[in-house]
């Protein structure tokens, strides 16, 4: 008969993301991980073959829980000022969170239209959302997609990183003031 774990893989995980949550990443170690759990480090090392899985595991666990904000905004009556509200709303519920998925270094260094779907697992449903809800071709959503990524990629790590706050209220007004600038660009009704 197998032996009788104590620990389950879905507790470690759980342990290891609120480790995440409260320190970063960066808490993560064996030893750390075994005294949140009141244990040795052999359970995990029955359950997992080393700490890199442990790690690529918690960040899976990571990227789902934005997953699920991001389709709670596809849902919305406006999917992408929704998708965007959600990511930063991610930033300001879970700052270690969102700083671990979107201001870490990925080692080489690109654009922006080559970094979104590299980051953001959901790159290609929320551009297929903005071309058919707001009927713009393909080029012209990965450009209104990255200006508006760009915004409120910033509006998010200024929360993240405590250097701002904002109310809900002013962050929708914001970003519809720059979403429809942009549309307007782009649909030549450019005033100046």
């Amino acid at each position: 008969m197998p032996p009788k774990y104590k620990f389950t893989k879905e507790e470690i995980i759980e342990a290891a993301l609120n480790m995440v949550r409260e320190n970063g990443m960066e808490s993560i170690t064996a030893r750390a991980l075994a005294e949140r759990l009141g244990s040795s480090s052999k359970p995990i090392f029955s359950l997992f073959r080393n700490m890199d899985d442990v790690l690529l595991e918690t960040v899976n666990a990571v990227k789902s829980i934005y997953n699920q904000y991001i389709v709670v905004g596809l849902s919305s009556e406006l999917p992408f000022k929704g998708v965007g509200t959600q990511y930063i709303l991610f930033a300001k519920n879970e700052p270690n969170f969102f700083k671990l998925l979107f201001m870490s270094n990925r080692g080489e260094i690109s654009d922006v239209l080559s970094t979104l779907p590299d980051i953001d697992d959901n790159y290609k449903e929320i551009l297929g959302s903005v071309q058919k809800y707001y009927s713009l071709s393909e080029p012209e959503a990965k450009k209104l997609y990255k200006h508006l990524w760009i915004y409120t990629h910033g509006i998010a790590s200024l929360i993240a990183t405590d250097v701002c706050c904002f109310a809900a209220e002013e962050i929708g007004d914001m970003m519809s003031e720059v979403f429809k600038s942009l549309i307007n660009s782009m649909k030549g009704d450019n005033v100046l």
